[in-house]
């Protein structure tokens, strides 16, 4: 039911994304784990006479459960243990400095420094740097019980137990979260194709951009084995050819999206009977009872079903001719290497880590010269909402602030109701739960479901009760002041953002894919790389657009009118491979100077994005054939091309 607001009452559109909440199904092994996990070291510390130590651990836990976010258990191993021992550097170091005045304000603004930058590696670099800034503001803020030993050890121990519970299931469900990521792949083609020809609005774009996430997804989940036993297991040899396999389909979809003719249903029901196998692991034919092709396109779709059902039949597949379509990674050491490098020269990653570390620094300060109570709630604030990869600075001091008011009013609850003792450890069972279901929808709601067990936690340790409500409101809302004027308003690139250099660099490689299509004699192989890397850059474009598309004007309003552009250019790739396929199945391959042309036109839009920050105006004449092959491309470009003319 659709809600009417008041004439000029309506919110902003940047508001409603904000709050609205993201659609994920609920995780319910994390949630169980979560609760064991978190519980689990209350229980024991109350056991012990030790509840303090109980809540030290418990709070190792949380960060356990916040970093549990894979499927495979290999890159849980990485998501979770490699956090666990930056966060233990973190707490040590802090504790090392706890009430040293000034020498404690720089320390933490120099964590924050590092944090920032080594952010911008990648996702589990990411966690870490987080980790390392959240536990030495702990530990520089609040007073740890015990030998100075004793608080890394508990903290990670908690999180390394949310690591033992998530790898019980290993050896009994070993490869079956990379199956279930490849049959998932499967299915997110058979929509694809089912939505094909589709005149509903916007389903086949939709349906499209999921099943680049799936390849995305999949393909880093085989990576996280891949290192280590690429050529050598048969399980990842097999795994690696049935995804493979799924891009000559994923090919002739624009092709037959383009002739605006539903695909007969019997297309995508075969798809789902190999997505079956695939997850079970079964071998053997099986049949696919696909219709006769009646052109090009059906041909097209036709031999690559049938290739694909012979990859899944087949028991066993030589590695020898595997392409894994994004290339064997360097050895670790290597790429250790090479990210350090790529950190320590990189003027973003550097912005990254001066903006954070300001703004930690500017926190630090204040508690220092101004008596705040629980003061070190201020820079925990600042380190959840100001953390560069996590999105909008804007929209996030927003929901945390929102998230924390939420949060308080069942801490409040908590607090007033619930005895301190041995009632904690049910209570806790009941809230850390809501941290994996409450986490997949938002930031805001994240926060509400964090919020009141951190309070618990602190209760713990601190013993003030309800006392904490009121401090952790005010620092928060300190927290998210700091994170936005010297975060936000005084970096002119996080509200004066251009369009940026990602999306213009997107354009330029749409036009070497489409010289490569047609011009080139690149091997099938490296073409289909290319394509995945075009699509996987698309689809990071795409986040950040809607990222950006949370933030008030003028940003917002800009975000909004370039987004049209990502999508036209997400169309131009589809119509250059759908020529490809039909090229490919009989149609007359085009001229060179028609792929000329293309290419120059896609690159004169390229440069223009670049170098403009609102639409300006550019040549839209794309004159050639009409019954060429590249007549669809063409159309795609001219749209897009027009998109970039202001009207």
């Amino acid at each position: 039911m659709s809600r009417e607001f008041p004439i000029g009452l309506t919110p902003p559109d940047w508001l409603v994304r904000n709050l609205q909440p993201q659609q994920a199904p609920v995780n319910r092994p994390a949630a169980a784990r979560a609760a064991v996990a978190m519980a689990l070291p209350l229980a024991v510390g109350l056991a012990l006479g030790q509840p303090a130590y109980g809540a030290l651990a418990s709070m190792g836990a949380l960060s356990g459960v916040i970093s549990d976010t894979a499927d495979a258990y290999r890159m849980r191993i990485l998501n979770i243990a490699i956090p666990q021992l930056f966060g233990a550097v973190g707490i040590t170091l802090g504790t090392f400095v706890y009430g040293h005045g000034w020498l404690t304000v720089a320390t933490v603004t120099g964590l924050a420094l590092v944090s920032g930058m080594i952010s911008t590696i990648g996702a589990v670099a990411s966690v870490s740097g987080l980790l390392l800034l959240l536990n030495s503001v702990v530990g520089a803020g609040l007073p740890i019980p015990g030998d100075w030993r004793l608080a890394p050890a508990l903290m990670t121990g908690g999180g390394l137990l949310v690591l033992l519970l998530a790898l019980l299931s290993w050896p009994m469900r070993s490869g079956v979260p990379e199956r279930g990521a490849v049959a998932d792949t499967y299915r997110t083609v058979a929509a694809l194709l089912a939505a094909s020809g589709s005149d509903v609005t916007g389903a086949y774009e939709e349906a499209r951009h999921t099943v680049t996430q799936s390849l995305n997804q999949s393909y880093d989940v085989i990576l996280a084995r891949r290192t280590r036993h690429h050529g050598h297991s048969p399980e990842l040899t097999r795994l690696l050819a049935q995804l493979n396999a799924m891009t000559p389909v994923v090919e002739a979809a624009p092709a037959a999206h383009q002739s605006g003719r539903a695909l007969p249903p019997e297309i995508p029901r075969a798809v789902l009977r190999l997505a079956r196998a695939v997850e079970t692991g079964r071998t053997g034919p099986t049949a696919l009872d696909l219709p006769v092709p009646t052109d090009e396109t059906g041909r097209a779709i036709e031999h690559a079903l049938r290739h694909a059902a012979e990859v899944v039949a087949a028991p066993d597949v030589d590695p020898r001719g595997i392409d894994d379509r994004l290339g064997r990674p360097a050895a670790l050491g290597v790429r250790a290497a090479r990210a350090a490098r790529n950190v320590t020269l990189s003027a973003a990653s550097w912005r990254y880590g001066l903006r954070l570390a300001l703004c930690i620094g500017l926190a630090q300060v204040l508690v220092s010269v101004v008596p705040v109570a629980r003061s070190y709630w201020v820079a925990l604030t600042i380190t959840f909402v100001l953390k560069p990869d996590f999105g909008s600075v804007f929209s996030r001091a927003l929901l945390r602030a929102l998230g924390t008011v939420a949060g308080l009013v069942v801490a409040a609850a908590v607090l007033a109701e619930v005895p301190r003792g041995w009632w904690d450890v049910p209570t806790m069972m009941l809230l850390a739960p809501l941290i994996p279901v409450l986490t997949p929808r938002g930031y805001g709601y994240q926060t509400a479901a964090i919020t009141p067990v951190i309070l618990l936690l602190s209760d713990i340790l601190n013993h003030l009760g309800t006392a904490l409500l009121l401090p952790r409101l005010t620092d928060s809302l300190m927290g998210c002041a700091i994170a936005l004027v010297a975060g936000y308003l005084l970096w002119p690139e996080s509200w004066h953002t251009r369009v940026g250099d990602r999306l213009a660099d997107a354009v330029a490689d749409t036009a070497g894919y489409v010289e490569c299509a047609f011009l080139d004699t690149t091997d099938p192989a490296a073409r289909a790389r290319m394509r995945r890397r075009l699509y996987r850059d698309l689809s990071v474009v795409r986040t950040e657009f809607q990222r950006a598309l949370t933030e008030p004007p003028p940003t917002g309003r800009r975000a909004a009118a370039w987004w049209p552009l990502v999508v036209a250019v997400e169309r131009i790739v589809d119509a250059t491979t759908a020529a490809r396929v039909r090229v490919a199945h009989g149609c007359a391959p085009p001229s060179p100077a028609e792929v000329s042309q293309v290419a120059l036109q896609l690159r004169e839009l390229s440069e223009g994005v670049r170098e403009a920050e609102t639409l300006v105006a550019v040549r839209t004449d794309l004159a050639g054939p009409a019954d060429s092959v590249l007549e669809g491309v063409r159309r795609e470009v001219a749209t897009a091309r027009a998109i970039a003319t202001p009207h």
